[in-house]
């Protein structure tokens, strides 16, 4: 294929992959709206207001970031790994296999209809979250790259989970027992600063952590990891994963039957 050709592909899976979701946005954007409510209402007015400040900001500001982040890791790693586990199980996930187009197209164009979900929902999140907080930017090329990078980050690992994926229940497995878990231990609701120094140190395994604090640094301006650290982290992050990605999509690990 030349590289007009793999462009009308890669643009081919990536309009198949933001038309699924947006047609049922009843389920895609308004559940992670409602969530993000009730985080803001529960942890951010109700408890926050005895917590008082964090790091010298408001709880409900110092929350907000993480929060938006938290549905931008959700959504575009459910994307992928729904939509890359149904091609699958409707077998016609083989139709781009045989076809002539490249490994990389594949990942790409669904690793870009969940980039383009996560960040969809992000802004819906964001939306909602200026009527809780006092929203404000601190540096714009850091927001916008760090959540364009960590939607690419989890779309690639709901792919990865897709081709694992042998029935439906397997797909909420890492979400459930993995995801989940390292999200709320990533800095969410609180500062590490504030953990011992053994469990801060455990803290720095999680990478969920250095995203976090990095989108937090967008908004507030403060982080506990270095900017260039979490950057290093979020990108050698993208470079195993698509890396793997690719070795099972090539090799049809799970696919071929």
């Amino acid at each position: 294929m030349n590289a007009s050709e793999q462009w009308i592909a890669f643009k081919t899976i990536v309009i198949k992959e933001f038309l699924r979701f947006i047609r049922i946005w009843k389920q895609t954007l308004l559940p992670p709206m409602i969530t993000t409510s009730l985080y803001f209402i529960i942890f951010g007015n109700l408890i926050g207001g005895r917590i008082g400040q964090m790091e010298g900001y408001r709880y409900v500001d110092f929350i907000a970031p993480g929060l938006i982040l938290m549905t931008v890791i959700t959504q575009s790693y459910s994307n992928t790994v729904t939509s890359f586990f149904l091609a699958k199980f409707q077998r016609h996930i083989e139709e781009l296999m045989v076809s002539p187009t490249p490994d990389y197209i594949i990942i790409f164009g669904y690793a870009g209809g969940g980039i383009i979900r996560g960040i969809i929902v992000g802004l819906a999140v964001t939306i909602v979250s200026m009527f809780f907080t006092r929203f404000s930017v601190h540096n714009l090329t850091v927001l916008i790259s760090t959540a364009i990078l960590t939607a690419t980050l989890f779309a690639l690992a709901g792919i990865i989970n897709g081709v694992y994926a042998k029935t439906f229940d397997d797909i909420s497995i890492i979400p459930t027992f993995i995801l989940t878990p390292l999200t709320y231990l990533g800095g969410i609701f609180y500062s590490i600063s504030l953990l011992p120094e053994f469990w801060q140190g455990i803290s720095l395994a999680n990478p969920i952590l250095y995203m976090i604090n990095a989108f937090r640094y967008s908004f507030i301006g403060i982080t506990d990891i270095s900017l260039w650290a979490s950057y290093g982290i979020i990108l050698v992050s993208i470079i195993v994963m698509y890396g793997y990605a690719t070795y099972l999509v090539k090799t049809g690990h799970g696919i071929r039957s």
